[in-house]
């Protein structure tokens, strides 16, 4: 049965089957950037979706098919992956585009780049983290990723030299076809880990020394899903963010770093509390 959550300071469970996600597409037509009625008094929030490092927009299928079937706008923007420094500004400019309320939801590393992205900007009333990243000010993931024991990321990672526009020399990181499903979506069938190791999109492992310069959580309120079977970022260091946060958070039983497509359905719900509770 689908998971129901119910939301309060404390973390609560979450449990439930999870259900195959929906093989749709973002179009023009059903999502905003810029709308007339975004900015009226008691109109919905443009909720933005952002992903993280080996991964891209298409992994929020199955939760956008959900939102927009409900009414909801949605924007899936592509996270460039290349750092903080170049990816939470990118961020800023997509929101800064966007009329009226925003609720903006994150997975994985994606959740340090809204964490930056977020800061100071009044139109964002809510942060949602899937399976995320929620540093705080002064913070390195590489070094997060070691507080607590059970990720596989750091060896299922194959360095791939990239030059930078300055002449300098960047390393892209991949998770290796062996590894792809273990470490990073062990509950999903393997022809569909199989695609998503072949079309991953690599992110710059400066990402994981660059220092977070805003925590947006410490002024906006936040949401927040852990992953309890998660390989990537350890369920533990996920307890310890949305904890210190002061988020409102669910447990997803059994789900991988993936939870939004395992479990689109629970995520989806999640979403919608937030949206409703800064309504």
């Amino acid at each position: 049965m689908p998971v129901r959550p119910t939301f309060t300071r404390r973390r609560v469970i979450a449990t439930g089957a999870a259900t195959a996600a929906a093989a749709t597409f973002l179009t023009p037509g059903s999502s905003t950037a810029v709308g007339a009625d975004r900015g009226k008094p008691g109109a919905r929030p443009t909720i933005v979706l952002v992903h993280g490092g080996f991964a891209d927009a298409s992994g929020w299928n199955g939760v956008i098919s959900r939102l927009q079937h409900d009414g909801y706008q949605t924007i899936a923007p592509a996270n460039p992956l290349r750092g903080l420094p170049t990816d939470a500004p990118y961020l800023a400019s997509v929101l800064a585009s966007i009329s009226g309320p925003i609720v903006l939801v994150a997975h994985s590393y994606g959740g340090a780049v809204i964490t930056n992205a977020a800061a100071g900007n009044p139109n964002v009333k809510a942060l949602v983290y899937i399976a995320a990243f929620a540093p705080d000010e002064g913070e390195q993931l590489g070094v997060l990723l070691n507080k607590f024991p059970g990720s596989l990321i750091a060896d299922s990672v194959q360095g791939v030299p990239y030059p930078n526009i300055d002449g300098t020399t960047g390393t892209d990181l991949y998770l290796r076809a062996d590894k792809f499903r273990a470490a990073f979506a062990a509950d999903l069938p393997l022809a569909t880990t199989r695609l998503m190791q072949a079309t991953q999109r690599p992110f710059s492992a400066s990402s994981l020394t660059d220092v977070t310069q805003a925590a947006a959580w410490r002024t906006i309120p936040s949401w927040a899903m852990v992953a309890t079977q998660d390989k990537a970022i350890p369920p533990a260091l996920e307890r310890f963010f949305y904890q210190r946060a002061g988020s409102h958070v669910i447990e997803a039983q059994g789900a991988s770093h993936v939870p939004m497509i395992s479990h689109p359905t629970a995520t989806t719900r999640l979403i919608q509390s937030a949206v409703k509770a800064t309504g």
